[in-house]
């Protein structure tokens, strides 16, 4: 069904006298006044006061002082092996590599070979070795047949004391060359004389790391400082931590004091330590103590070389505690911002016992329950100057006759 033709509502006389009227009431109404302003804040002697209820005051953060007990100190640590419980293996004697018996990873008990080296040297140490004791059984032989003759009366005295001292020179020469070969493997055997090397291990532990190749040539000379062992093994359940103090924390740090380990890589696990030694010097150019701690690793969760932090509780003292944040540098002096009254603030010098990376120790110029600026002080620094410099000129003329 097709629908009427509807006539515009431009050519009827309703419509034009309906837009001639909205026309009209737009017209006669008045533009929307625009907010009105906050007044700025006001300097009264040393003291700037905000009206009530004025905008910056909700973007000014007020932190209350609280009385300083123990507070918490971050220091920066590093995992290291517990030196006490690892060894580093070096050639003790010139060599090819013929066989590796360990790698890193594996464990290992005292006395284990972890490598066989083929050594010309060692063989020289084995002959040593033989030829001592081929001496030493040659002397008690003169020696037992000096001692027949003399008991015959058929030597002097000074000849059978003679065969005494050469058996005993050839019996301390071989307690020495054998000494010297069971030290780096050798047998007991007379004529063990095979040239084969054992690297063995000490102490019972994890290998951790491995340096030589099957067939690699090492010498005695190539090691030191720098130049990496043949094989470290060391015992992971427990390790070392290397604290980075400042000068402020060394009284804190003595041997035996407790600290709080966090690992960043383990989140929510945390690991309790103590102090074992602290240096006696400061580090040039980090400024800092060096502190040993000990931290139990039974479930070996910590790894050498892990970066870590170490939170220590430091008593500091009478004072209060207030964010490092809120404490600013004017020249040489520590200055923060405190509300006296409500929108009412002013500037303190104070002084310091102790400022760290989060929170500082006011020992004089701010009382306990007072609130200072932590957020937003430069824009209540720059009232501040916006203030003092209006009312300057005031100043100025007022004093002009």
């Amino acid at each position: 069904m097709q629908l009427p033709a509807m006539k515009p509502l431009s050519a009827s006389p309703l419509g034009v006298s309906l837009l001639i009227s909205l026309l009209i009431l737009a017209g006669c109404q008045e533009p929307a006044a625009p907010p009105a302003k906050a007044p700025p804040p006001i300097l009264q002697g040393e003291q700037l006061r905000y009206a009530p209820n004025h905008p910056q005051l909700a973007l000014l953060g007020l932190v209350m002082a609280t009385p300083a007990q123990a507070l918490s100190v971050d220091l920066p640590a590093r995992m290291v092996w517990n030196e006490e419980r690892t060894q580093r293996i070096y050639p003790a004697f010139a060599g090819r590599v013929g066989a590796i018996r360990a790698d890193v990873g594996q464990a290992v008990n005292a006395g284990a070979v972890l490598a066989q080296l083929a050594s010309p040297d060692f063989g020289m140490a084995q002959a040593d070795t033989a030829k001592a004791r081929a001496d030493a059984r040659l002397s008690s032989k003169v020696l037992q047949r000096q001692r027949e003759l003399f008991d015959a009366g058929i030597v002097p005295r000074k000849d059978f004391e003679q065969a005494e001292a050469d058996a005993a020179r050839s019996l301390a020469e071989v307690q020495r060359a054998d000494a010297r070969t069971r030290m780096y493997g050798g047998t007991h055997e007379a004529n063990g004389v095979n040239q084969e090397l054992a690297i063995s291990a000490s102490i019972k532990g994890v290998v951790v790391e491995r340096n030589l190749n099957p067939g690699q040539e090492v010498r005695p000379d190539q090691s030191g400082v720098g130049v990496p062992p043949l094989f470290v093994v060391t015992d992971p359940t427990t390790l070392w931590v290397q604290i980075d103090a400042r000068e402020s924390e060394i009284d804190t740090l003595r041997p035996g004091a407790p600290f709080e380990l966090i690992i960043p890589t383990l989140p929510g696990q945390k690991f309790e330590g103590r102090v074992t030694a602290a240096a006696d010097f400061i580090d040039p150019t980090t400024r800092t103590i060096k502190v040993r701690g000990l931290v139990a690793n039974p479930a070996r969760l910590l790894k050498a070389e892990m970066l870590a932090t170490a939170r220590i509780q430091r008593n500091i003292g009478p004072g209060v505690v207030i964010p490092s944040r809120a404490v600013s540098l004017l020249g040489a002096k520590n200055t923060v911002l405190v509300q006296v009254q409500a929108g009412v603030f002013e500037t303190r010098e104070v002084q310091l016992s102790y400022q760290g990376p989060h929170e500082s120790v006011v020992s004089h110029g701010v009382l306990a329950g007072e609130q200072v600026v932590s957020d937003n002080m430069l824009l209540l620094a720059r009232e501040f100057r916006n203030a003092k410099n209006d009312a300057q000129p005031a100043s100025t003329a007022q004093a002009k006759p």
